[in-house]
């Protein structure tokens, strides 16, 4: 079984179409590989994939790959996925199966408290995000006398940075790749991205053409999606 690091939080209708849209994506990675694969949701909403079949061993590979994994227990100083949970003036909270907290000196990012970077980057909450896990080992509460401080990868800052230079972004949580495109479409916006990046399953990149203005298409589009809106503007 692979526990992805992305995070199925809505409920009702959305869900069942979040779990679709899960379904269909998984099967595209993994679809002609010899494996048959079930879905499911934990209680702490990280959908779990269990595979079987005579590639199921690269099936896990790939899934983990393309989505990153939610494991049990994390060693210091290896690299782990988690999604944002939550910021504060000290720093950011990540849900990797357990909360585990990147101060606002290890965040790597340039000038700014932790709420000023997260707007800076168009950090939306829940978006899947990479991290050095910092602790004495095992994942759980370190040994007394034991100081623990995660950081952001390498990877993760480098993949921020590059954001900041590009042609603008506007970043969106709680709707699948589909429901935005198809919002930006209806509202007369399919001149002015080039793609809409997956951060995660419910968390999109919309990237902008050269003359798009992305506060003025988080302006326009707003009201049509019931979603937390960040921009990247370079």
């Amino acid at each position: 079984m692979v526990v992805l690091a992305t995070k199925l939080y809505v409920e009702g209708d959305a869900r069942e179409r979040a779990l679709d849209s899960l379904r269909s994506l998984v099967g595209n990675e993994i679809g002609d590989l010899e494996v048959e694969f079930e879905l499911g949701v934990r209680h702490d909403d990280f959908p779990s994939v269990t595979i079987e079949g005579d590639d199921a061993t690269v099936a896990r590979n790939v899934l983990r790959e393309e989505f990153g994994e939610i494991v049990p227990d994390l060693e210091a100083g290896e690299t782990y996925a988690g999604t944002l949970e939550s910021w504060d003036e000290d720093g950011l909270v990540l849900d990797a199966g357990q909360p585990v907290r990147i101060p606002a000196a290890e965040l790597g990012l340039g000038p700014g408290s932790p709420t000023q970077i997260r707007d800076r980057y168009g950090l939306v909450q829940h978006m899947p995000m990479r991290f050095v896990y910092g602790g004495s080992g095992g994942g759980g509460e370190p040994e007394a006398g034991t100081e623990t401080t995660s950081r952001l990868a390498d990877d993760e800052r480098d993949r921020l940075y590059e954001w900041s230079r590009g042609d603008g972004r506007l970043n969106v949580n709680s709707a699948t790749r589909a429901e935005v495109r198809a919002t930006l479409n209806r509202a007369g916006h399919a001149h002015d991205y080039v793609t809409i990046e997956r951060l995660g399953l419910l968390e999109q990149s919309v990237i902008c053409t050269e003359n798009t203005d992305p506060p003025g298409l988080l302006a326009s589009i707003g009201e049509y999606l019931p979603a937390e809106l960040r921009c990247v503007v370079p």
